[in-house]
C-alpha cells in the first residue's frame, strides 16, 4: 500500500478535526467508537474501516470525495458557501464573482 495515501488520510484527519475545534476524544465518542480511536489514526497507527470512515466524513459534513480534495483546505466551508451561493440571482452571483477575482489578485 501506497504510504503517502495512509499519511494523507492520517494527517487530513487531524487538519479536519483541528479546524472543527473538536478534541479527538470527542470525534472518537462521537462515531461511535472508543475513546483513543482517532488518536490511534492520527499517531499513525491504525487506519479506518470504509464503514467508519464514511462516520468521520460524515462528522466533518464533507463527501468522501472533498476529504481527498487536498487541494479545498477548509471543504466544510467551501461546501457551505456554494450551497448559499446557489440561491441567489443572478446579479448577486455577478458581484460575488467580481470580489472573489479582487481578492484573488490581493493574495
Amino acid at each position: 500500500m501506497n504510504e503517502s495515501y495512509e499519511r494523507f488520510l492520517q494527517e487530513r484527519i487531524t487538519e479536519l478535526r483541528t479546524q472543527k475545534g473538536a478534541s479527538a476524544r470527542d470525534m472518537s465518542l462521537t462515531i461511535g467508537q472508543c475513546v483513543s480511536y482517532i488518536n490511534t489514526i492520527e499517531n499513525k497507527k491504525s487506519l479506518p474501516s470504509m464503514r467508519v470512515f464514511f462516520y468521520i466524513c460524515e462528522y466533518f459534513g464533507i463527501t468522501p470525495m472533498e476529504f481527498f480534495d487536498e487541494y479545498n483546505e477548509h471543504p466544510q466551508m467551501l461546501k457551505e458557501l456554494i450551497e448559499d451561493l446557489k440561491q441567489l440571482d443572478e446579479n448577486s452571483l455577478a458581484h460575488i464573482a467580481g470580489l472573489a477575482k479582487e481578492l484573488k489578485k490581493k493574495k
